[in-house]
């Protein structure tokens, strides 16, 4: 879904008549749901089928150790949700949409990013070893098979990437609140392309 967005902001560009950013987000959303969260600045609550975006405050005062385990391929986004409703996941969706927004809603730290809901599509054994090197919350990220843990200091998300580079590719980064930096796409023109990691 990243490199869709990136891929149709770079397109969009380098068009006479650039597409405004309502429009380019359709364009997005009819590639995939999770498009158009790609074209958006800072961090968003995707509601409704995932196009539907509102700004959310979070903290960014910490670190992000990704992990991508070794010898696991990614299922295809519609394998994974159709585990998740053989095994009856739809089931308390309700609640648990009220346990995040209350989560979001009490969120002033970092460490308070704990607080919300695990990921209820996918789960990896990862994320223990994670929470166990020090990370104060892990996770799946989205379908996986990605998994990340976020840490209150540098040298105990580097110390857990050390720890876990056997288990699989390690990726260590922080988060920016928001932030844009110019890409050249030829013949004088440039895109501006959202930051997600410095």
């Amino acid at each position: 879904s990243a490199d869709a967005a990136a891929a149709l902001e770079l397109a969009n560009a380098t068009l006479a008549g650039p597409l405004d950013s309502s429009a380019l987000h359709e364009v997005a959303a009819s590639v995939g749901a999770d498009v158009p969260y790609f074209l958006t600045e800072g961090t968003q609550l995707a509601t409704g089928d995932g196009t539907k975006l509102a700004p959310v405050a979070l903290p960014s005062d910490y670190d992000v150790l990704v992990v991508v385990p070794h010898g696991v391929e990614k299922e295809s986004t519609g394998a994974v949700y159709a585990a998740f409703d053989r095994r009856d996941g739809p089931r308390g969706f309700r609640e648990r949409r009220a346990s995040l927004r209350d989560a979001l809603d009490s969120i002033v730290s970092a460490r308070d990013l704990a607080l919300l809901p695990p990921n209820d599509l996918a789960s990896s054994p990862l994320a223990g070893s994670l929470l166990d090197a020090g990370a104060f919350r892990a996770d799946v990220s989205g379908a996986g098979p990605a998994v990340y843990g976020l840490f209150e200091r540098g040298e105990d998300a580097r110390g857990a990437a050390a720890a876990l580079r056997e288990s699989g590719l390690t990726v260590l980064t922080r988060p920016i609140a928001s932030g844009k930096m110019t890409i050249p796409v030829g013949r004088g023109q440039a895109v501006r392309q959202r930051v997600l990691v410095p």
